[in-house]
């Protein structure tokens, strides 16, 4: 390991070293956990409630399934951010596209709004790709259950047991397409004792209505239970839209289910759990800033456009996870799920009441997987061994109406449809050894068969206005020319297949002192899957399939609680050798590449802490630095070399205070503020560079550093809670998304605006 690598990860432990010499923890944690994981999503209840999702509040701590078994958030090896259920509502997080907030070194980017969110951690990222059959490089997953569509990403989130979010590449237990990291989100269960539940109804400004509820019954103690639970929202659109008669973008109108029947046949050792959902979307585009003539006289949160569409989106699914513990030692877990959804995004582009470009994103998708592992426990040694399989299907029919394409007066575009298949078989074995009583030695593998194909394959010219009828004058795909070079042909189609295995694992060692603070360094290896271009519409030239994506990641980190557990810290420092990061890259045509930038390097820090300050105020803190830089890319035959990657600021913080007003038994009054800063990012790999012979004005596709102020506050009396939210306090501007569209010959850039400040209140009864 190079010097550098040694002083980037060192400078990660010494950001909480101070604290270690002083520890004081009179409730030392163990280095593994005393019993194994028994579900995919298991049963917390013996678990403390958490106000913050750093770690405990002193009477106990999350659990986490991290490494697919239970244990304390503080005991497991990884970077890990644990978010509770109720801090999520506490921080007025309930969507995943707010998780930023609350996380170090995360950030979320989308040009559709809410919807297919990009998530990028620590760096790692989509970049500049933004094509619905492309996977994310951080795995997102409900309940261990992979989501492979980033579709499915924008969910909103309700009857949340908690969000674990693992920073670093997780190829070794979660598998490909983790790269940067896994988020997985775990829902409340039925506990098979007693009947509970709530119901929540709000009002905020623009006019939105929420509502949220659930409903839990024990039918036989112990052995049956049912939960059913809702989310709905509905408010008008955000960002004001000056064109007369036009809609405003960035509307709300969701609704989502779900169902989960727990079965545990003589309290025995057979659980089982049986989950349904579904949901919609059908809220407006988020708003574009296009063309800047129409600008003029306008403010930051408003736009002029004749076309505003309307993002409709929907996700459903089963799935039944079954536990059966063979002995003490030994548990069998099997995973077994169906999901599927579409999407339809009218998105005009132009932000203008023109008709320059107008795109219709249309995509369903589906999928089906199946993961069964065994969980043994021994005196020493803690294993988790098993097989995945899984398949995916998106099938795409986009259109893209590009004002005056043909000519002066002549309206036109293109259309494009395709179908991709991935096909993706894993084994994988990950084990804990106690060395000693307080040094843990882990060892990890996993070997994974990609098989991936595009097929039905054809894109056209045509003539004609938006939303009206189409004319083809042109076949484009297949068709390596320029476009329109080639005559049409319906039956004309393109075909590509795609392979590729990897070999991925982990290597770490982790010591806990007699105070419970746990040390550890650790080797992962992650893989994305090779990818076919989904944005080659015009010409096949650009339809390919690269390589995928490897990251070696080495990271150092500390945990722990001090002070008679009034301070919990957690630290960890790493560096990443990163390759074939997969990119686009419009060349002249135009026509669309995927590519692979051969180089980049990552490496920084971060730390999370709460601090218990008195039984009425608890602070919460969090800090990332971080340094992502290509080390080779060229795009537009530019070099890039030394660039930052897309949506990888260099520094990011979050803080906040609970402060408790007054407090008798469970009824209370508790205020909320927190903040969130973050640092320059590029939306870009040119960063401010602009390509020789083009029109690029790549400085446009960034956003300045910036700091979000958010505040709740919840007054609780008996079973019934007020609470009041207002988020983006001080009605910052910023930029939450830009591409490059001078580049590809139109005279401006799109950039998409982030939501202004939010605010209400509602009225919560539990029973």
């Amino acid at each position: 390991m190079s010097a550098r690598i040694t002083a980037v990860l060192l400078a990660g432990v010494s950001f909480a070293c101070p604290a270690v010499a002083h520890a004081q923890s009179a409730d030392p944690l163990p280095a593994t956990a005393p019993s194994p994981d028994t579900s995919a999503a298991p049963v917390t209840a013996t678990a403390a409630p958490q106000e913050t999702g750093v770690a405990g509040d002193g009477d106990g701590d999350i659990v986490v399934t991290a490494q697919r078994r239970e244990q304390s958030v503080l005991s497991v090896p990884i970077a890990v951010s644990a978010i509770a259920g109720n801090t999520l509502a506490t921080k007025g997080i309930n969507n995943s596209a707010n998780l930023a907030a609350a996380v170090p070194n995360l950030q979320i980017s989308s040009p559709y709004g809410n919807t297919q969110p990009n998530f990028s951690l620590r760096g790692i990222s989509v970049a500049n790709e933004y094509n619905s059959n492309q996977a994310s490089p951080v795995g997102v997953y409900i309940d261990d259950i992979y989501l492979a569509s980033r579709t499915a990403h924008g969910m909103g989130l309700f009857d949340l047991e908690r969000v674990e979010v693992l920073r670093g590449p997780q190829g070794t237990l979660f598998g490909r397409n983790t790269t940067g990291g896994a988020i997985n989100f775990i829902t409340k269960a039925p506990a098979l004792n007693g009947n509970s539940g709530y119901a929540e109804g709000g009002y905020g400004n623009f006019d939105t209505y929420t509502a949220q509820a659930a409903i839990e019954t024990t039918m036989v103690e112990n052995q049956l239970g049912l939960r059913i639970s809702g989310n709905y929202a509905q408010g008008d659109g955000q960002i004001d839209n000056v064109f007369p008669g036009g809609r405003d973008a960035n509307s709300q109108n969701t609704l989502q289910g779900r169902a989960v029947l727990r079965i545990r046949p003589g309290d025995g050792p057979l659980d089982i759990r049986l989950k349904v959902y579904g949901g919609r979307d059908r809220g407006t585009q988020a708003a574009v800033h296009g063309l800047q003539p129409f600008r003029t006289g306008l403010g930051f949160f408003q736009t002029n456009e004749n076309r505003i569409g309307l993002n409709r989106t929907e996700a459903y699914g089963a799935s039944a996870t079954i536990a059966y513990e063979l002995s003490p030692t030994l548990t069998f877990t099997s995973i077994t799920s169906r999901d599927g959804g579409a999407q339809n995004l009218q998105q005009a582009a132009d932000g203008s009441p023109l008709d320059v470009l107008d795109i219709n994103w249309r995509s369903n998708f589906q999928q089906f997987s199946e993961e069964a592992r065994v969980n043994y426990a021994g005196d020493r040694l803690k294993l988790v061994a098993g097989g995945f399989y899984g398949w995916d299907q998106v099938t795409t029919d986009n259109t893209f109406n590009i004002g005056q394409a043909l000519g002066p007066g002549v309206n036109g575009g293109f259309f494009q449809h395709y179908r991709q298949t991935r096909r993706s078989y894993a084994v994988f074995a990950q084990g804990d050894y106690d060395l000693t009583e307080k040094l843990v030695l882990t060892l990890g593998a996993r070997y994974t068969w990609d098989r991936s194909r595009y097929s039905d394959g054809y894109a056209y010219l045509f003539a004609g206005d938006v939303g009206g009828a189409q004319t083809p004058l042109a076949t484009t795909v297949p068709c390596a020319g320029v476009p329109g070079t080639c005559p049409y042909d319906p039956a004309a189609r393109f075909a590509l297949d795609g392979r590729n295995n990897a070999l991925t694992g982990r290597v770490s060692l982790a010591y806990t002192f007699d105070g419970g603070t746990l040390v550890y360094a650790s080797y992962n290896r992650g893989y994305r899957s090779g990818a076919f271009n989904g944005g080659g519409y015009t010409s096949s030239a650009g339809i390919n399939y690269i390589a995928p994506e490897r990251v070696n990641a080495y990271e150092v980190g500390v945990k722990g609680r001090y002070f008679d557990n009034a301070l919990t810290l957690t630290a960890a420092g790493f560096y990443y050798d990163y390759s074939n990061q997969q990119v686009q890259d419009t060349r002249p045509g135009p026509v669309s590449f995927l590519v692979n930038a051969p180089k980049a390097e990552v490496y920084g820090a971060e730390g999370e802490a709460r601090l218990r300050v008195s039984p009425a105020i608890t602070l919460t803190a969090a800090a990332g630095y971080l340094h992502a830089q290509y080390k080779e890319l060229t795009l537009q035959n530019t070099v890039l070399n030394g660039n930052d990657l897309p949506f990888a600021p260099r520094f990011t913080a979050q803080g906040g205070v609970d402060l408790t007003l007054f407090r008798n038994g469970t009824d209370g009054l508790t205020v909320s503020p927190s903040v969130a800063y973050f640092l320059r990012q590029y939306f870009s790999p040119f960063n401010t560079v602009n390509a020789v012979g083009t029109a690029q004005q790549n400085s446009e596709l960034q956003q300045e550093g910036y700091a979000k102020v958010n505040l709740t506050a919840a007054l609780t009396t008996g079973r019934i809670t007020f609470k009041a939210f207002a988020n983006n306090l001080f009605n910052a501007r910023t930029y939450a998304y830009g591409l490059d569209l001078r580049g590809a010959g139109f005279p401006y850039n799109f950039l998409v605006p982030s939501t202004p400040r939010t605010y209400g209140g509602s009225i919560r009864v539990a029973f």
